[in-house]
């Protein structure tokens, strides 16, 4: 099968299009969106840096529209980023908390109805998307629902009834990182963090969660040792 993968640069994306490939699917390219999230263009740079390590055609989508609509901190940066403990992660209540400070309204919907109109129109007939199971927790559009429910609806909407495939959906973390060092992926290329770098704040949820995934599988981080840190 080919499939058009949707790409954030994020640890989860770039793992689940390197285990997308080796079940079978062929990526004939990779979306990274800039919605107005302040990482947006250390994300694009990043994804493209990882599509040109393997040889995947790469494009960056602009969503001013989604900007001017988002009103929480992961886009407004008027209001603070939560910035919870490591202690914190596993709270359930903490976690609702955060997800509604960084809450984009319906943004993996729009991410895979772009991705499915690229699928169709390439002759593709899935998209690759990173959900995993750890931010499914409180991200209800992270689940394995969400992906059954918008396949149900791209079942209508593609001619060719495009399929979202979400290979690290019942994942941690810390399983994801060990898949992707395992199959080798650009994970030195992967940017986690909701800011923009030279170098990850390691303050931020994202930050926090990715470095407990390393840790937990006892892995340097490659992003980490390539900045020298």
């Amino acid at each position: 099968m080919k499939g058009v993968a949707l790409l954030s640069s994020g640890l989860d994306s770039v793992a689940a299009l390197g285990l997308a490939r080796e079940q079978g699917t062929e990526i004939k390219l990779a979306l990274t969106f800039d919605y107005g999230q302040r990482a947006a263009g250390q994300e694009i740079v990043y994804a493209r840096k990882a599509c040109g390590a393997m040889g995947i055609w790469h494009r960056a989508i602009n969503l001013d529209w989604l900007r001017e609509i988002t009103k929480t901190a992961l886009v407004n940066t008027g209001e603070a980023l939560p910035e919870p403990g490591a202690d914190e992660l596993d709270s359930m209540e903490k976690a609702a908390e955060t997800a509604r400070q960084v809450w984009v309204p319906n943004r993996n919907g729009v991410f895979i109805n772009i991705g499915a109109s690229f699928a169709e129109a390439l002759g593709c007939g899935c998209v690759v998307a990173g959900f995993d199971a750890e931010e499914a927790a409180t991200f209800p559009d992270n689940t394995p629902e969400f992906v059954e429910a918008a396949n149900g609806a791209l079942g209508y909407s593609t001619l060719n009834k495009v399929k979202v495939i979400a290979p690290v959906v019942a994942m941690r973390k810390d399983e994801i990182a060990a898949e992707g060092l395992r199959l080798g992926m650009p994970l030195e290329w992967s940017w986690s963090c909701y800011l923009p770098g030279p170098r990850p704040c390691g303050r931020c949820e994202s930050c926090r969660r990715r470095e407990r995934a390393f840790a937990t599988a006892e892995k340097e981080d490659p992003l980490l040792r390539r900045l020298g840190l």
